[in-house]
């Protein structure tokens, strides 16, 4: 059992990220207590978008290819269009999503962070939402899609758009803190709507 005052959680993001998507978990998990990381394709900051309009910057603490799972309790996948876009492409960030699935570590991805776990081929039989335009995408994917703030099934977390983010981010709290006895024991549980 990982208490998340005391646990490591890493955001993966690139340009174009919404911006609340990336400050808003890493505000709330930082004021309780857990080390954030952020990391990036490479070390120059990343800005955000706020729906279309550019919004602030944040500078990476490490790049994909330096993030290793087994040092961190969690991963972070936040959404915005151009981010998963660019980041789907990108084999070192599909290969870091991979691995903390692999170690049954939480996963928590919001609005078209989603797109990233497809890349991953890691929404096969799982209840997952999103941002409504990329819902086709996770269908296609094998998916059980519904529309709800906030949606676990086994170690993954997905909602659906900004105003989740206090339920995104609590529905991955309570999976860093339950310490699975099996990676692969999956439950599903659904955020009331």
């Amino acid at each position: 059992m990982t208490d998340i005052s005391s646990a490591k959680i890493l955001i993966v993001a690139s340009d174009g990220f919404e911006e609340s998507e990336l400050f808003g978990p890493r505000e709330i998990l930082l004021g309780r207590g857990a080390k954030v990381t952020l990391a990036s394709p490479d070390m120059k900051p990343i800005q955000a978008t706020v729906h279309d309009d550019p919004g602030k910057t944040i500078r990476p603490d490490l790049t994909i290819d330096q993030a290793r799972a087994e040092d961190f309790d969690a991963l972070i996948l936040p959404g915005g269009v151009r981010n998963p876009d660019h980041l789907r492409m990108n084999a070192a960030a599909i290969d870091l999503i991979r691995s903390f699935a692999d170690a049954g570590k939480p996963i928590a991805a919001i609005c078209h962070g989603p797109w990233l776990l497809v890349e991953a081929d890691l929404v096969r039989g799982r209840t997952a939402t999103s941002w409504p335009s990329i819902r086709t995408d996770l269908k296609n994917a094998g998916a059980n899609v519904v529309d709800r703030p906030a949606v676990t099934d086994g170690n993954i977390v997905t909602s659906r758009n900004p105003d989740d983010v206090p339920a995104f981010t609590e529905a991955l709290i309570q999976l860093v803190e339950q310490a699975p006895a099996e990676s692969d024991a999956r439950q599903t549980s659904e955020a009331p709507a």
